[in-house]
């Protein structure tokens, strides 16, 4: 049975034929994800309700937008392979750059960030690295090669942009993860979880292996969970101070200010419902009261700065961007390249489009962003719009 109802103005889906309800925060739901979601909402772990965000779509093991909450357990693929992707934004005191200007601001930034499968020639700097503890064996085996992929943007929907904000400011916005180390790590250890949970639970589906709570490879596993969520900070940092640089030798007048920093692929223990429980976020994003954030659209269309409303219901959640409408092999073969650079074009910024390959990330492979904004209305306040000015993706 499915039931609507209205908090603030937003209509709200909640599926009850589960084994607990979903929460969806938009109409419809792709067939791959609700399937995913009810795999979620029917694992016995699995507590109070799962929450789908604006910009849900299908994952692995649970819908890219989605947020679950556990009081004993651990689920790897509920976190992801990218653990620790986020955002950061950082504001500059310029309310206008010349064209030519930004230009050689994206040709310096390309000069000292690599980009795709792209990495570092030499070792970065070791005081970039978050410290090493014990108990972190995949973390100490790729630390070395890590030290190479600090302060490289990776591919896909992977991104630096610059953008002119409603509060009349040039903004800085920086998208990526932890790169090779977080996704050794987690596959590691979602296999490691896929013999456990088969001892104990068959029922489950395989992608929502999990670990339970005060086990060998729970402990491991979130050890290297929080080493790769601060790696992915570290990497954005690093990025963000080239970037930095490349204004600075362009406009050497530029003062920058506000930095915020948000993942979206994590998991950590919170209270709600007066419970303490471990949240789960894949693709979404943490929202508390007055907790500023950040939601991006495509290369084409608008960003947004945030701040929290703490909703309960979504367990403290937003979205964490515009989220897909198809698949990346149906983007590449049904858009068509001169009508996504001409709008492009239109718009008067400096993409990422070049060729027939890059189209999974082209506008129209996303959804609205506005409307995705409009369903969250009870999620989040907006506090800067940002509209797109050059933008660099592998």
């Amino acid at each position: 049975m499915l039931k609507t109802f209205c908090i603030f103005v937003i209509m709200i889906k909640i599926i009850d034929t589960e084994r607990i309800p979903i929460k969806l925060w938009l109409k419809d739901l792709e067939a791959g994800a609700l399937q995913q979601a009810k795999d979620l909402a029917n694992i016995s772990i699995a507590y109070k309700h799962i929450a789908i965000m604006p910009d849900a779509h299908q994952g692995y093991g649970m819908p890219i937008g989605g947020v679950m909450a556990t009081k004993n357990a651990i689920v790897p693929n509920a976190v992801g392979v990218d653990i620790g992707c986020g955002m950061c934004s950082l504001k500059t005191n310029l309310s206008h750059i010349e064209k030519d200007d930004l230009k050689k601001i994206m040709g310096e930034i390309r000069k000292t960030v690599p980009v795709g499968f792209k990495h570092h020639k030499n070792k970065q700097d070791e005081s970039w690295m978050p410290p090493l503890e014990n108990n972190m064996p995949i973390v100490t085996q790729e630390y070395e090669r890590a030290m190479t992929q600090i302060g490289t943007l990776g591919g896909g929907n992977h991104f630096i942009e610059i953008q002119k904000g409603s509060d009349k400011h040039i903004w800085i916005m920086v998208h990526s993860g932890s790169r090779n180390i977080g996704y050794t790590v987690a596959n590691h250890y979602h296999a490691e979880a896929t013999k456990e949970t088969k001892k104990y639970n068959r029922d489950v589906p395989m992608d929502l292996s999990y670990f339970l709570h005060e086990t060998e490879n729970y402990e491991k596993y979130f050890n290297e969970m929080d080493y790769c969520i601060e790696f992915a900070l570290q990497n954005r940092k690093l990025m963000m101070e080239r970037v930095k640089e490349a204004f600075t030798e362009v406009l050497p007048q530029v003062i920058f200010s506000n930095f915020i920093n948000k993942p979206h692929n994590f998991a950590a223990w919170e209270k709600h419902y007066d419970t303490k429980l471990i949240i789960h976020r894949k693709g979404a994003t943490r929202a508390e009261e007055g907790e500023w954030g950040m939601i991006p659209g495509s290369q084409g269309t608008s960003s947004f700065l945030i701040k929290g409303k703490g909703n309960p219901k979504s367990f403290n959640s937003c979205s964490h961007g515009a989220g897909r409408t198809m698949s990346r092999n149906k983007a590449r073969n049904t858009l068509n390249l001169k009508m996504e650079t001409e709008k492009l074009k239109a718009l008067g910024v400096i993409h990422g489009l070049r060729h027939k390959k890059d189209l999974d990330e082209a506008p129209g492979s996303y959804k609205d962003i506005h409307e995705v904004m409009g369903n969250q209305k009870d999620l989040v306040d907006i506090q800067v719009e940002l509209t797109p000015l050059a933008v660099i993706k592998a």
